[in-house]
């Protein structure tokens, strides 16, 4: 059996704001150990119930947080960016189920860091379905035939998963007090829930079915300002609704929508302020 890992680190214990998810920041390297060792419970838990290969995906920012010399050694990273399908790279119809950890709410939502790839983004719709990084990761995984059969971060985005996915299972290591503050398990309660979340997701992978996207899927980005809008629309096959900061592409598939989506946010973030 084979276990697809993404990871990314709004969601991880103890992280309450960007100074623990920016890597020019103080808290940034004690936010990539506390990162690396819930990969590292995951994996663990993942290999005790008979995983026999888990490849794990570095899913923040430029994507190369996690520690490599501290990780599992039977496991496999990858990381770094430009990756065509970033937050969701490597994965295909050989393996059983995927678990996203460390991860957060969609943007405008409530929920620690919540956001949708760039903080340009207010919403991502999949026809007339919002999602944010967590479904649309999960649609793309659903393309392959691959249930997402755990999510951990924060109980905002345990809430949106399950909202979602019928009997996903759901670690909320972390409570929303507000986007910048958060009630936390410590590093150690979170890893003892991890491993036995993980656990319980790989022995209820026959209940979860995969999150199938729709054929040829209309992707909608609602952008923060119309500045942005006219860079994402700089992209051949986008329009701009009427009247809206709202970006719409035809696409032939969910992989293809995801990755418009990856160009259309980021040719927004070359918007200026002034």
């Amino acid at each position: 059996m084979k276990l697809y890992l993404s990871v990314d680190m709004e969601g991880i214990t103890g992280i309450p704001d960007y100074t623990f998810v920016d890597s020019s920041k103080h808290n940034y390297e004690r936010a990539r150990r506390i990162m690396t060792q819930e990969t590292n419970h995951v994996i663990e838990a993942a290999f005790q119930n008979h995983a026999e290969e888990v490849l794990v995906n570095d899913s923040h920012s430029k994507m190369n947080n996690l520690l490599i010399d501290e990780i599992h050694p039977d496991a496999t990273l990858i990381t770094g960016s430009v990756k065509p399908l970033s937050m969701i790279q490597g994965l295909d119809e050989s393996y059983a189920g995927a678990i996203f950890l460390g991860y957060h709410a969609r943007a405008a939502q409530k929920g620690v860091l919540s956001h949708s790839m760039s903080f340009g983004v207010r919403n991502f719709y999949i026809n007339d379905v919002a999602v944010g990084e967590l479904g649309f990761n999960a649609y793309v995984a659903g393309y392959y035939g691959v249930p997402v059969l755990m999510v951990a971060g924060d109980d905002c985005a345990a809430m949106e998963a399950e909202y979602l996915i019928p009997n996903i299972v759901t670690a909320p290591v972390k409570e929303t007090i507000s986007r910048s503050a958060v009630k936390s398990l410590t590093p150690k309660k979170a890893g003892e829930l991890l491993q036995k979340r993980t656990s319980e997701a790989i022995h209820n992978r026959d209940r979860i079915e995969p999150l199938v996207p729709p054929e040829y899927p209309i992707l909608r980005i609602e952008f923060m300002n119309y500045g942005q809008a006219e860079w994402a629309n700089l992209m051949p096959g986008t329009e701009i609704e009427p009247d809206s900061t709202t970006v719409r592409f035809q696409a032939k598939n969910i992989v293809e929508a995801y990755q418009a989506m990856l160009v259309m946010t980021e040719l927004a973030m070359q918007t200026t302020s002034s």
